[in-house]
């Protein structure tokens, strides 16, 4: 990561952030995680319909500023990636 650039992922919409696609299962990313473009990085809820939040750039995961089953508004930030 030459540039240190660094993207902002925010919810598309109001919802419940999801880390995992069930309680049991490991979470989609990870802080230090490398990530692909479009790759899931997490679910929002809102009416019983889930929507996946992928990433827009290929990059790494530095940090993950919401807890798993936290209740989010549109714009909220999700996650800190530095792109390549």
């Amino acid at each position: 990561m030459a540039d240190g650039k660094k993207v902002e992922v925010r919810a598309p919409m109001s919802g419940v952030f999801y880390r995992s696609p069930a309680p049991e299962q490991p979470a989609y990313v990870e802080v230090g995680d490398t990530v692909k473009k479009k790759q899931v990085l997490a679910l929002l809820e809102t009416m019983k319909v889930f929507q996946k939040v992928k990433c827009p750039a290929n990059g790494k995961i530095v940090e993950i500023l919401v807890e798993n089953e936290t209740p989010l508004n549109d714009d909220d930030i999700m996650f800190i990636i530095e792109i390549d």
